[in-house]
Parts: C-alpha cells; sequence; structure tokens
C-alpha cells in the first residue's frame, strides 16, 4: 500500500524539522497545502532528505515554506506523530525535531506547499485548527524562551 513518496503506510519513520520562530506574544505558523494535514496549522517545516543534516534540513523547508531565511540556533525537542488509518494500521508515522531558530534574511511569503503563513499571537492559537501535539510544543517554547538581552 505504499505511495511514491513512500511516506503513507511506511516501512519506517520518516524524520521531519520543525522551526521555531518566535517574536515577543508570537510564533510563526504555517497552514499546511497538502496531504497529510492539509488546512492545518503547524510549525514551518517538513522531512528531511537522504543525505541531509537536520539544520540544513530546517533551513532548506523554512526558506521553501515561508522565504525565510533562518538560523538554528538549538534543538528544542524531539516529537513523535502517529497517524492511524480506520482500521488502526500506521498510516503515517514521523520523527519531528523541533529547533528554536533566528531569522536571518528573506521575506516573508506562502511558498511551495503551505497555504498560508502568518505570526499569530500566543492568545489567538486556540482558535486555529493545529496539528495534533504542536500546541504543547508550542505552549512550551514560549515558558522556556530566553528574555532580551539589554
Amino acid at each position: 500500500m505504499p505511495t511514491k513518496d513512500n511516506r503513507r503506510y511506511p516501512k519506517r519513520p520518516m524524520v521531519g524539522v520543525g522551526a521555531i520562530l518566535i517574536r515577543g506574544d508570537r510564533i510563526l505558523m504555517a497552514r499546511r497545502g497538502k496531504i497529510p494535514m492539509k488546512g492545518w496549522w503547524s510549525l514551518p517545516g517538513g522531512a528531511l532528505e537522504t543525505g541531509e543534516l537536520l539544520e540544513d534540513g530546517i533551513r532548506r523547508e523554512v526558506r521553501e515554506e515561508t522565504g525565510l531565511e533562518v538560523k538554528p540556533v538549538g534543538m528544542f525537542q524531539i516529537f513523535e506523530r502517529i497517524m492511524r488509518d480506520s482500521a488502526g494500521a500506521v498510516e503515517y508515522h514521523y520523527v519531528l525535531v523541533d529547533y528554536r531558530c533566528r531569522i536571518v534574511g528573506g521575506t516573508l511569503q506562502a511558498g511551495d506547499d503551505v497555504a498560508e503563513v502568518a505570526w499569530v499571537r500566543r492568545r489567538d492559537l486556540a482558535a486555529l485548527e493545529i496539528t495534533e501535539g504542536t500546541l504543547g510544543v508550542i505552549e512550551s517554547a514560549f515558558r522556556k524562551r530566553r528574555p532580551k538581552r539589554a
């Protein structure tokens, strides 16, 4: 049953990367434009390519999805997303490595596989349809962020 890209009904988990970009009380979010999770909001990011280093993958994915150039400043959290079909079989399985990142260039615009990108206020996150587990990662990132230097 695997599809051409082996993401659906995979033999092994896929590795993905996500970017945590916070400005004040806002976080950069991307609304997915493709299956799986089409229409849902998540952190910018995507699947790692074979032979690609994690930090190179996060730079590439953020550039492709948001138009921004980022510098990963540290791994934040590893998160697993396992999605089962109606019969209980594993339809998708991702191991996601989320990085805190800093913007170093570019212009914000929705890219290749996202429908929209936006800086979302923390208080407005609950109103969005956010991918499972992502809100917990975001809340943890807000709680653990470093205070600005004077």
